[in-house]
């Protein structure tokens, strides 16, 4: 049994470490649906349709030091972003529960998606460490993927998007 486990075990991981299709910049942006922080459901369509620029970030876990840094970079430069046309969402494997205790612990203005059957996640070609979604961050405009970030930072990740919104006017 344990010789099963352990066969299961690194499959998994071995699947969670195979190339997926990546995203590129210039390519269309991924299309997906999620639940959000509240539990409706959003389509990543939608949003882009609305909004000139959207960021769309992911992380590993809500409410742990590295996620809580780059969520409130975001919140903190919150309505400099909106001032430039730029919707903010995250997305993270946990449940809507957990979104949504982040949402409110950290008093962030965006929506949270809830990502555990990782839709999002994998049509964004996020890579994934033992089930988690790797730190990553995209800039879309209008609805085409203008930047992204494979290694997205913590504390300045509203910084790094505002720099690539000055040089693309």
């Amino acid at each position: 049994m344990l010789k099963i486990l352990v066969c299961l075990s690194l499959l998994l991981v071995q699947s969670e470490l195979l190339a997926k299709d990546k995203i590129e910049v210039g390519d269309m942006a991924p299309v997906a649906s999620g639940k959000t922080d509240a539990g409706a459901t959003i389509n990543l369509s939608d949003i882009y349709k609305k909004n000139k620029y959207v960021v769309i970030f992911f992380y590993p876990k809500a409410n742990t030091p590295g996620c809580t840094a780059q969520a409130c970079s975001l919140r903190d430069s919150y309505q400099v972003l909106k001032d430039k046309g730029v919707e903010v969402i995250g997305v993270s494997v946990d449940n809507v529960e957990d979104q949504a205790n982040f949402k409110k612990s950290q008093k962030l203005p965006f929506t949270l998606i809830a990502d555990a059957d990782k839709a999002v996640i994998n049509a964004f070609g996020v890579d994934l460490f033992l089930g988690l979604a790797k730190r990553q961050a995209f800039l879309i405009k209008e609805g085409k993927v203008l930047w992204m970030d494979r290694s997205a930072s913590t504390k300045e990740q509203a910084q790094d998007i505002l720099k690539i919104l000055e040089t693309n006017k």
